[in-house]
């Protein structure tokens, strides 16, 4: 790493290609090309206390080039409150050089240094980024005001007790080249007017998703072709499937087709040095959550604190009275210039009062965010904080405040930076939890190591059991911090607990690896649910967060949810009786592909991936399985349409020298792959065009393929184009899998049985029907159109004694997307960018269709680590006890845009019961109720009913 360093140095140079499986989800959020920029930047973090700590580790999973991080300081009892790097056996050695192996581990990519010494210009100059925590009010402006002048982009970053500060300066001219970080929109065209302005209209299958001011370009026009070759326009929108460009009108008359596609425009950001912003309050990000005065006044007090800091050479005592009140003057005389209408005074004395907390849900938070701004300095992806943030949690202090000053102090424990917030009372009741954590991946690792700080379930008769099915991969370690590369394949629940176990040897925690469903309720039933005090659920899944959440309101128990899209995430907490639920699953029936479209017009490559995918599904899983079901005698003969079934069995059972599918060798397997390539992309979209040719009208007489409908044509084989071979290649060797055949990846050798192989003639057929629509396919299905010659030649077939008696099982593949050794993908990606060329659909790479084809959940470890900052806060509150609805958060945040809203939950929804026979009035029932008060009347009233709060909850 460049610059001075006094400590030792860990790992490796910085490689030259991005390691996709290591940054697998990451590369989702941020691409190819914004990290092989991160890849190059050098990046000081100073102060290693929790904040400091939890930067660190986020820009080092993130994939920078190096970190160097500084601290002269050494560790105290208070640190262990949030720095998760730091054990008992580190007090009083340096804060820097006590971290550095730990760090060093996270990321085999990047190299981390430790400097001892202190900050000064020759050590900032060598860096990129400069993060400063812990630090002081004229450090921050000096050092500022150098890494200003010399183009360093510059971020502060604090926490104090539940209050926390960012600030970000990147300089005079700032490029970001994609505010946002979504795929540009693109929607097909149905229409384009002759005029001024021309009016553009879309097809109406769904939105175009463009604002107005957006760029778009042009392609694949027919008739007004001179829009395929213009500079991207600037367009107006008219409606959800309209809008205007430029004057039209000397163009050609538009005939069909065409695509429209969003062009990202790069924008340009000015910065102020700190010293300057410190005087704008333009400049505070505010939140839409009711705080805007606190926050502003916050941006004082914090000014305030760095004075009160400089004179008395102390952070304000813990409940000290005093030192609250010389905090609130100094807030007073800084407002007489800064001229704020109102000032928050009471969250000025809180802040005095917890100064001196150290919290890791709070450094988690702030922590995640501050490293999503290194990301952005480093890769130009992503709208930048313009310029401060504030962030409270003032609402998790006890309402009921009782305690004196005494029960604050400092008691020579790991605990100190939560008890000077909390007090020790609460401590205790801390560590006295029995808590459930279902999940130990990436929120759950972040949950695991924000529980072992705050002392949850560590003390006597407090208890952390989680559950996780699954096992470690390679693909996990860029997000999931708790685990490394011996761990793999290892389970993921147990790796966790032993990692938060060297975090805290206090926390008494158990790991399973059960799957959280009605198999496993004989685990986790009644006793065991009665026994907690709450859940907290860190699930990669609908339908897993609906069956918990239904298991918490049975047993009225709260719950924390959490989760994560990229660089957008949620929360949401549940308290019986006083908020709302996570509720039922919601239909996704709306986003389902027509089958249709799937099998015959396909118009997006995500159609033709999972037009791959249910290939790959239909041949090496379904077919395998339902022969060797049929082998044990377990496949069902009555089902509907039951030739596809039998057909497909005995054409795996009979060898091919006899008219059936099974090969006997390799070549066997070449030719199968072969021919299924001329079946897939010749035959049937011959077929396809003699059932509706080029030209074909409508009723209406306008044109078949226009519109959604794109027109195809068909290939030929041509043994030197890649992904021709590709498929081949792929195809013949899963096929092997299947019957026990070892294939090779020998392109030569393939080529040469290629030669032999004898293709089939083709003749496309009129009496072959072809559904436009689902509902002809529905409608075909229901009038039963069923060959019984067939089925039972069939049938016949199959009873035959010597095809059973010569049959083996088969061996059927579950499609894992994340082993590049398997082929799975090689075949989806060639099987649908194939597909693509019938269409003329842009090809995707490989680490696109991984994407939509895996269906694979982009994931980063700064949103992580944020969404378990404030899932903690809130578990903070139900741990207090709090009544007030107004006290807990709901969270919707995207770090790419700096979009923050937390709001109040709702309430439980209220509806009626009506038994009229025994009772004359309808009563409203809360849904968290529904076991609870009201459990004996209920029964009693609607006897019929087994179990009312389900049927309920359902409803």
């Amino acid at each position: 790493v460049r610059g001075r360093s006094n400590g030792p140095h860990y790992n490796m140079e910085n490689i030259g290609e991005i390691d996709e499986g290591f940054y697998s989800r990451q590369l989702y959020v941020l691409g190819h090309e914004a990290m092989q920029r991160m890849g190059t930047a050098s990046v000081l973090i100073a102060g290693m206390r929790g904040l400091g700590v939890e930067i660190a580790k986020n820009v080092i999973l993130s994939g920078v080039k190096s970190v160097t991080v500084q601290d002269e300081g050494r560790t105290e009892w208070t640190d262990l409150s949030s720095q998760f790097f730091l054990r008992e056996s580190h007090l009083g050695q340096n804060r820097a050089t006590c971290s550095l192996q730990q760090l060093s581990a996270l990321n085999p990519h990047v190299r981390v240094s430790a400097h001892t010494g202190p900050l000064d210009e020759d050590l900032l100059l060598q860096f990129e980024v400069v993060v400063l925590t812990d630090s002081s009010l004229g450090d921050q402006k000096r050092f500022g005001e150098l890494c200003h002048s010399h183009g360093i982009k510059f971020i502060v970053a604090d926490t104090k007790g539940l209050c926390g500060q960012l600030f970000c300066d990147f300089g005079e001219a700032f490029e970001v080249l994609d505010q946002n970080g979504e795929m540009p929109a693109s929607a097909m065209i149905q229409n384009i007017s002759k005029g001024n302005p021309g009016v553009v209209v879309c097809t109406d299958d769904q939105k175009h998703g463009f604002s107005d001011g957006t760029k778009v370009s042009f392609s694949e026009i027919q008739g007004m072709t001179e829009l395929n070759s213009i500079d991207p326009v600037e367009i107006t929108v008219r409606g959800l499937h309209s809008f205007s460009i430029g004057d039209t009108s000397a163009f050609s008359k538009y005939e069909r087709g065409g695509v429209v596609t969003e062009v990202k425009q790069p924008c340009m950001l000015n910065f102020k040095p700190l010293s300057e912003a410190l005087l704008n309050h333009e400049l505070l990000k505010m939140n839409d959550f009711g705080k805007i005065i606190r926050h502003k006044t916050l941006h004082l007090a914090f000014q305030a604190l760095h004075s009160f800091v400089k004179k008395e050479q102390r952070l304000p005592g813990v409940r000290s009275q005093s030192d609250a009140e010389a905090l609130l003057a100094t807030v007073r005389e800084l407002n007489a210039v800064a001229q704020l209408e109102q000032l928050d005074e009471d969250a000025v004395r809180n802040l005095s009062f917890t100064a001196q907390g150290d919290l890791a849900p709070m450094n988690a938070f702030i922590g995640g965010l501050a490293a999503q701004e290194v990301i952005k300095a480093c890769s130009r992806k992503f709208m930048p904080l313009q310029q401060w943030l504030y962030f409270d949690a003032l609402e998790c202090l006890p309402q009921d405040d009782q305690l004196g000053e005494s029960s604050f102090s400092a008691k020579g424990t790991r605990y100190d930076g939560q008890i000077a917030v909390f007090g020790s009372a609460f401590q205790e009741k801390l560590e006295r939890q029995k808590y459930f954590l279902v999940g130990a991946g990436a929120i759950g690792c972040e949950l695991l190591k924000n529980f072992a700080l705050i002392g949850l379930g560590a003390g006597e008769g407090g208890q952390i059991t989680v559950t996780d099915m699954d096992f470690i991969e390679r693909s996990n370690l860029n997000r999931q911090f708790l685990f490394r590369s011996q761990d793999i394949g290892k389970p993921k629940s147990e790796i966790a607990a032993k990692a938060v176990r060297e975090m805290n040897p206090q926390v008494n925690i158990t790991a399973h690896q059960n799957r959280l469903d009605a198999d496993s309720e004989g685990v986790y039933g009644y006793d065991f649910f009665t026994g907690l005090d709450g859940v907290a659920a860190a699930l990669d899944n609908v339908e897993a967060r609906v069956y918990l959440d239904g298991r918490c309101i049975q047993h009225q128990k709260p719950m924390l949810e959490g989760g994560t899209l990229g660089s957008k995430c949620h929360t949401l907490v549940v308290v019986p009786h006083l908020t709302e639920s996570y509720g039922p699953a919601k239909s996704s029936s709306n986003n389902a592909i027509p089958l249709c479209t799937l099998k015959n017009f396909p118009h997006r490559i995500e159609h033709t991936l999972q037009w791959a995918r249910d290939q790959f599904e239909g041949l090496f899983k379904q077919t395998p399985e339902n022969v060797n079901l049929f082998l044990s005698g377990l496949l069902a003969m009555e089902t509907l349409r039951p030739w596809r079934f039998l057909g497909g069995v005995w054409g795996s059972l009979e060898a091919m020298r006899t008219g059936g599918q099974r090969p006997a060798n390799w070549e066997d397997c070449v030719s199968w792959a072969r021919c299924k390539w001329e079946t897939l992309y010749n035959n049937e979209i011959r077929q396809l065009l003699h059932c509706f040719p080029a030209d074909q009208v409508t009723s209406t007489g306008l044109p078949f393929w226009s519109g959604s409908k794109r027109c195809p044509h068909p290939l030929t084989f041509d043994p030197n184009n890649t992904t021709h071979m590709e498929y081949v290649v792929a195809a013949a060797n899963l096929y092997g899998q299947i019957y026990g055949i070892k294939g090779t990846t020998d392109v030569a050798s393939i080529r040469k049985i290629l030669e032999k192989v004898h293709i089939p003639s083709f003749t496309p057929k009129s009496s072959v029907k072809i559904h436009v629509t689902d509902e002809e396919m529905q409608e075909d299905k229901k009038r039963g159109s069923d060959d019984a010659a067939r089925l039972e030649e069939l049938k016949g077939k199959l009873a035959s004694p010597s095809l059973k008696s010569s049959a083996m099982q088969m061996y059927p593949m579950d499609f894992e997307k994340d082993d590049d050794t398997n082929f799975h993908m090689d075949y989806i990606v060639a099987a649908s960018n194939l597909r693509a060329e019938n269409y003329d659909i842009p090809a995707a790479d490989r680490h696109q269709s991984k994407r939509i084809a895996g269906r694979i959940i982009p994931a980063i470890a700064t949103t992580t680590a944020a969404v378990a900052g404030l899932m903690c806060l809130e578990l903070y509150k139900v741990v207090l006890g709090h009544k007030n609805i107004s006290s807990y958060r709901t969270a919707y945040i995207n770090l790419a845009v700096q979009y923050f809203v937390l709001s109040q939950p709702s309430r439980p929804q209220q509806f009626q019961v009506s038994y009229s026979s025994i009772h004359p009035q309808p009563f409203s029932v809360r849904l968290s109720d529904c076991v609870g008060d009201f459990r004996d009347e209920i029964y009693e009233a609607v006897s019929h009913l087994q179990d009312l709060s389900k049927a309920l909850y359902t409803a």
